[in-house]
């Protein structure tokens, strides 16, 4: 059993190992480090497009991570840095885009699809109470008078193709 577990144990260290962010690509101070780590939760990574930069094991996600240690270095500000990565990248690469004019149809599609969806819903419910409501007396009155003018009094009781009048 110890020389099955050795190796087993030996190679998850070693992939442990290897994705373990490299920590040359760290900044020396702390403080700008944090900064940064948080700054890469807010970017997206534009090759697995659902995970931030901080995530990604992709080689344009560790690119992207130094872009953003450089400037937390430079001492750039938290805005200055979205703006720069937004200028390169487009809104895309940010995991939370702001509400402005030219996506709020992207905010507002979900909330539209609900609304006109009860909307529907609500009428054909309504519809199908309105047909699915009792007569109202006069109509009975009606239905009855209908009904008496054109029934037969007798049924007659063999009808069939054999037994059609005329045909013995």
């Amino acid at each position: 059993m110890r020389r099955v577990l050795a190796p087993v144990l030996i190679a998850a260290s070693l992939l442990v190992m290897g994705a373990a962010s490299d920590p040359a690509e760290r900044l020396a101070d702390p403080a700008q480090e944090a900064h940064a780590r948080r700054l890469f939760q807010q970017f997206r990574c534009v090759v697995c497009q659902n995970e931030s930069i901080d995530d990604s094991d992709a080689d344009l996600a560790r690119d992207l991570r130094m872009i953003v240690r450089r400037q937390v270095a430079a001492g750039r500000s938290d805005a200055q840095i979205k703006s720069f990565m937004v200028e390169r990248y487009g809104e895309f690469i940010l995991l939370k885009p702001p509400f402005d004019a030219g996506n709020a149809i992207l905010w507002a599609t979900p909330a539209l699809i609900l609304v006109l969806g009860g909307a529907f819903f609500a009428f054909k419910a309504r519809r199908r109470a309105e047909l699915e409501a009792p007569l109202t007396s006069e109509e009975e009155q009606r239905l009855q008078a209908l009904a008496g003018d054109e029934a037969p009094d007798t049924v007659p009781t063999k009808i069939g193709p054999r037994n059609l009048p005329g045909m013995t």
